[in-house]
């Protein structure tokens, strides 16, 4: 008379330590989901940190600039490209804002808003000699001496504006903005199997 086989198909034992039937692993999909790591979004905020300095500073000259305009003075009176350097200088602390407000939110339009903002800051301090008609080594003079308040401001708003460009368009910065949590799947226990339809 031959022994009872007492193994399953796969060749694991039927029965478990105290001869209850041992439980077959349910297919995948069962239990609680494995956790998604959430990625690092470091280079996102810092970048958004920077935009804000460089937003503050972005707008700070233009501003300054039509307080401390004399009496009897007009922006009429500005030579056109001049007119055009001030709104440059408007413009990219609009977009700095904005894109560093939009980063906090976790928002994909803040990196670009940062990007193009940075962009804008940057070509306002290379275009300003131009605009208002100062030879570029005096222009280069003022930002790497140090020695007055607009020169530094102006130096600060290139090499945040850098770092924040940098840091705006490096991958991991686009994958914490994308970067949405998976909705919670209940719990399924592993010898629960779904219910089939029909009768």
């Amino acid at each position: 008379m031959s022994a009872v086989d007492h193994t399953w198909p796969d060749g694991s034992d039927v029965t478990g330590p105290y001869g209850y039937p041992a439980q077959q692993p349910g297919p995948p999909g069962f239990g609680y989901p494995a956790p998604q790591a959430k990625p690092s979004g470091a280079t996102a905020i810092i970048a958004a940190v920077l935009g804000l300095v460089g937003a503050l500073a972005s707008g700070f000259i233009p501003i300054r600039y039509f307080i401390e305009l004399p009496s009897g003075f007009s922006l009429s009176n500005l030579p056109g490209f001049a007119l055009v350097e001030l709104v440059l200088y408007l413009v990219a602390a609009l977009f700095l804002l904005m894109g560093a407000l939009t980063t906090f939110f976790r928002s994909l339009i803040g990196a670009i808003l940062l990007i193009l903002g940075s962009l804008l800051a940057i070509l306002a301090v290379v275009l300003e000699p131009i605009a208002f008609r100062v030879p570029y080594r005096i222009h280069l003079d003022i930002l790497l001496r140090f020695a007055t308040f607009d020169g530094v401001l102006r130096l600060a708003m290139v090499v945040f504006g850098l770092v924040s460009l940098l840091l705006a368009v490096l991958p991991p910065t686009f994958r914490y903005l994308r970067w949405r949590p998976a909705p919670v799947q209940p719990y399924r226990p592993r010898n629960q199997f779904p219910q089939q339809g029909g009768w």
